[in-house]
């Protein structure tokens, strides 16, 4: 994999859109996700900022961030956001590689879902509300394995509805009218 720095100043930089983003209500019971994050890309210093001015104004100002390496091609060290700076840091083994970890000095920890940016916008709303429910006990690999295996099912049944709507069982039995083949072998006997 090649990485690439960007070496434009924040000054220069393009706004970026508002993050997309769904957290668990207020006062809900403790889970093991506090919601999930659906980035635009896999770049840390163009999409931090905008999840920061979500984040900091719900949470208190975040002042360090933590990923798994596996899904980031640059991880900076610092990310600049508005008023004040971001600390990351990476952890491979210790670290769920779905998942990102905001700290704040003030407010304490909160664990997000990464729903990564290729993701559809279906998928990425099953997630988003899957990991916003209060109390769940499942973790974002755990999340992101369940819908691999929704989307897998969807497909499957996709591909036999469209079997049988091009004509399917009836079509494969019009080309061979004994589907068991005991026929044939009896006569070639």
């Amino acid at each position: 994999m090649t990485a690439t720095i960007d070496r434009t100043s924040i000054n220069e930089r393009v706004p970026s859109p508002p993050a997309r983003l769904s957290l668990t209500p207020a006062g809900s019971g403790p889970g093991l996700l506090d919601g999930a994050w659906w980035p635009r890309s896999r770049d840390l210093s163009r999409e931090l900022p905008a999840l920061m001015d979500v984040l900091d104004a719900c949470w208190g100002r975040i002042t360090r961030v933590t990923v798994n390496p596996s899904h980031w091609p640059v991880i900076p060290r610092k990310v600049p956001v508005a008023g004040h700076t971001v600390h990351v840091g990476w952890f491979k083994d210790e670290q769920d590689p779905h998942k990102l970890i905001l700290l704040s000095r003030t407010a304490g920890r909160w664990d997000l879902l990464v729903i990564p940016p290729e993701t559809g916008a279906a998928a990425a709303a099953r997630l988003m509300s899957a990991a916003a429910t209060p109390g769940s006990l499942l973790t974002a690999s755990a999340l992101m394995a369940r819908e691999a295996v929704t989307r897998d099912a969807r497909e499957t049944l996709n591909r036999e509805e469209e079997w049988e709507t091009e004509g399917g069982h009836a079509s494969a039995a019009a080309g061979n009218p004994d589907p068991t083949g005991r026929l044939s072998s009896a006569r070639g006997m």
